[in-house]
C-alpha cells in the first residue's frame, strides 16, 4: 500500500494524504457532530455558571473586594493555561489522544456540583469559610482544564483537517457560545426569581449536568491510532525541546509577545459587570442580558472570525480582535448609562475570541505534528503569568485608586498589542508555504 495515494488543494498547493488523514476525512462528519454537540451542552452548562457574572456574582456575595473578584476568571483562565507546557512531552508521545482527554476533563466538571454545595451551606458557614473553599474549587477547575487543553487541542487538530480547522474551532465556540447565551438569561432570572441560598445552588447544579451530557457527546469522538508518528524511545525533557523552538522561531515569539500584552489589554473586562454593578446599580436581570450580549457576539464572532481566519490568515484576525479591545476600554472609561455596557460587551466578546479562538487557531499551525503539543503548551503556558498578573494588577489598581485608571492601562496596552500583530507577526502557514 502507498503511504500517499490521495492530494488535495490547500492554499493553492497540492498537499498529499496519509493513510491516517484518509481515516480521519472517512469520519469527519461524525466527529464534527460529536465535537459540536460537547461544545454546547459544555457552553449550556458555562451559561449557568459564567466566569464573567454568575462566579463573580457569587464571590461578590462573600467579599467586596474588587482584586479577589477579579481573580474568579483569572484562576480559571490560567489553570487552563499554565499546566499545557508541562503536559506536552506526554502529549506529544500519545498515538491516541481521547482516553486521556475524557479522564482530565472530568476534573474541569466535577468542582460544579461543589459551587452548588457551598452555596446550600453558605448560612450554616461563615462566609470566609464559604471564600475559601470556593477559591479551592476554582482552581482545581481551572487545573483540570489545564491539564485536558492540551490532549484536547492536539485531538482536535488531529481529527480536523488542517484547511478547515479554523472554521470548526470557530463554529464549535460559536455554538457554545449560542447556548451560553440562552442559560445565561436563564441564570439572571434564576437568580432574580430565587432566595438565597438556592438562586446560586440552582445555576451551579444545573450546569452540572450540562456538563455530564456534554462528556458524554465528547466520548463519541472516532480518533484512529497513529500508527506513522515518530516517537523517539528516549523521551527529552520538554524545556530542551521547547528552548530549541524559542532559538530558531522568531515569528512564533512575536507571537508569544502578542499574546501576553494582550491579556493586560483586555485586564480591564474582568471588572467590567462590577463596575456596572457599583456606578449604574445593575440588577441581575440586567447582568443575564449583558453575559448573553457578550455570547452572542462571541458566537457571531467565533464563526465569522474562523471562516475568515482559514482563507484571510489568522493574524488578520488577531489585528481586529486588539482594535476591538482598545475601543472596548475607551467605551468604559466613557461609559455615562448602563446602555453603554451592551456595545462595550459586544466589542469584548470580539477580543475574547481572537485571543482564545483565533489565538488557538492559529497556534496549532505553528510547527509538525510532532512538535504541535510544544508549541500549544508555549503558547499557553508562557502566557500564563500575565494572565494571572493582569486581573491581580488591575485589582489592585481598582482598589487603589478606580475602575477608569485600568481601562487607561488597557488602552495603552492594546495599541502595543495592535502594533507587534501588524508589524512583526506574519501568518505561519504563508511561511511555511512559501
Amino acid at each position: 500500500m502507498k503511504k500517499y495515494r490521495v492530494f488535495i488543494r490547500y492554499n493553492h498547493f497540492m498537499l498529499p494524504i496519509t493513510t491516517l488523514e484518509k481515516e480521519i476525512r472517512k469520519h469527519l462528519k461524525h466527529n464534527v457532530t460529536a465535537n459540536l454537540l460537547d461544545g454546547g451542552f459544555f457552553g449550556m452548562a458555562l451559561g449557568f455558571a459564567s466566569f464573567s457574572t454568575v462566579l463573580p456574582l457569587f464571590v461578590a456575595s462573600m467579599t467586596h473586594s474588587a482584586l479577589i473578584i477579579g481573580l474568579v476568571p483569572a484562576i480559571h483562565s490560567v489553570g487552563w493555561q499554565l499546566p499545557q507546557l508541562f503536559t506536552a512531552s506526554h502529549v506529544s508521545r500519545l498515538r491516541k489522544y481521547k482516553r486521556t482527554v475524557l479522564m482530565t476533563t472530568i476534573h474541569e466538571r466535577l468542582p460544579f456540583i461543589g459551587f452548588g454545595i457551598v452555596a446550600l451551606l453558605l448560612p450554616a458557614i461563615s462566609l470566609q469559610a464559604g471564600l475559601i473553599i470556593t477559591l479551592i474549587l476554582l482552581t482545581w477547575q481551572g487545573l483540570g482544564g489545564g491539564f485536558t487543553a492540551n490532549s484536547w487541542t492536539s485531538m482536535i487538530s488531529k481529527i480536523i483537517p488542517q484547511e478547515t480547522r479554523g472554521t470548526f474551532f470557530g463554529f464549535q465556540a460559536a455554538i457554545a457560545n449560542l447556548f451560553i447565551s440562552g442559560s445565561a438569561v436563564a441564570a439572571g432570572y434564576i437568580l432574580d426569581y430565587f432566595d438565597s441560598p438556592f438562586d446560586f445552588a440552582v445555576c451551579f447544579f444545573a450546569a452540572s449536568i450540562f456538563f455530564a451530557i456534554s462528556w458524554f457527546a465528547l466520548g463519541q469522538t472516532r480518533e484512529p491510532e497513529d500508527t506513522e508518528k515518530v516517537i523517539p524511545e528516549i523521551q527529552t525533557h520538554f524545556w530542551d525541546d521547547s528552548k530549541k523552538i524559542l532559538s530558531r522561531d522568531t515569528n512564533f515569539n512575536w507571537f508569544l509577545s502578542a499574546r501576553f500584552l494582550s491579556q493586560f489589554a483586555t485586564m480591564g473586562f474582568s471588572f467590567y459587570i462590577i463596575y456596572a454593578l457599583r456606578r449604574f446599580h445593575m440588577d441581575a436581570v440586567t447582568a443575564g442580558f449583558l453575559t448573553a450580549t457578550l455570547t452572542v457576539a462571541q458566537m457571531v464572532a467565533n464563526a465569522g472570525m474562523g471562516w475568515l481566519g482559514d482563507r484571510w490568515g489568522h493574524r488578520s484576525m488577531l489585528i481586529i480582535g486588539a482594535i476591538a479591545a482598545l475601543l472596548s476600554s475607551i467605551m468604559a472609561w466613557f461609559a455615562t448609562s448602563i446602555l453603554w455596557f451592551y456595545p462595550i460587551f459586544l466589542l469584548a466578546g470580539i477580543a475574547n475570541v481572537s485571543i482564545w479562538t483565533i489565538g488557538m487557531a492559529m497556534t496549532v499551525d505553528f510547527g509538525n505534528e510532532s512538535e504541535r503539543p510544544l508549541y500549544i503548551g508555549l503558547s499557553q503556558t508562557l502566557t500564563a503569568p500575565a494572565t494571572i498578573i493582569a486581573p491581580l494588577l488591575g485589582g489592585f489598581i481598582v482598589d487603589a485608586v478606580g475602575f477608569i485608571p485600568t481601562f487607561s492601562i488597557s488602552i495603552i496596552l492594546a495599541i502595543i498589542t495592535m502594533l507587534i500583530l501588524i508589524f512583526m507577526v506574519k501568518d505561519p502557514r504563508t511561511n511555511i508555504a512559501h
